[in-house]
């Protein structure tokens, strides 16, 4: 497999990869780092991954699991989760705080959900990875992937509307 080639096929989804190290190790330096660490292992092993139906979901489990790695390793005993990808453009100002606002709340809400359950909810729905690769990126069923995802927007929702409605029901 020749540089070009490699290029074509890893290209398309390095971003996918490196938000998603992002999101699980919130320092953009070491999401960096991750993202290169699994983008060096994809070329050392390039011509093995053309045996791989699916070089994007292999590469993402190749994150989730360098990442996890990292978090579990001394080094990054500080390492938190956060999402700041959100921005838009020519709001008004009072929109624009409150929008800010709620990402905030959301992100908070999203650091506290189980390990499994942020994965699910990056990969889902910010990443737009269907159930079927979740489910073979994480080794889960199809099932498990949905009702998880399901119980943290659930709990996403839950916590964002007592937030919104200061406690009182």
């Amino acid at each position: 497999m020749t540089q070009k080639e490699f290029l074509n096929i890893v290209m398309p989804f390095k971003d996918k990869v490196f938000r998603l190290a992002k999101r699980l190790l919130v320092s953009t330096e070491e999401a960096e780092d991750a993202t290169q660490e699994v983008l060096l292992k994809l070329w050392k092993n390039k011509l093995k991954i053309a045996e791989y139906k699916n070089v994007e979901a292999f590469s993402m489990t190749m994150t989730k699991n360098y990442c996890f790695d990292k978090l579990k390793s001394k080094q990054s005993q500080n390492l938190k989760i956060v999402h700041s990808n959100y921005e838009e453009k020519n709001t008004p100002l009072q929109k624009q705080v409150e929008l800010n606002d709620s990402v905030s709340w959301v992100a908070k809400i999203i650091e506290e959900l189980p390990e499994q359950q942020k994965i699910i909810i990056q990969l889902r729905d910010i990443e737009d990875y269907d159930f079927d690769e979740i489910a073979k990126m994480l080794d889960m069923n199809n099932t498990a992937v949905r009702v998880a995802l399901s119980r943290a927007r659930k709990t996403i929702r839950e916590k964002l509307t007592n937030t919104h409605s200061y406690g009182v029901k």
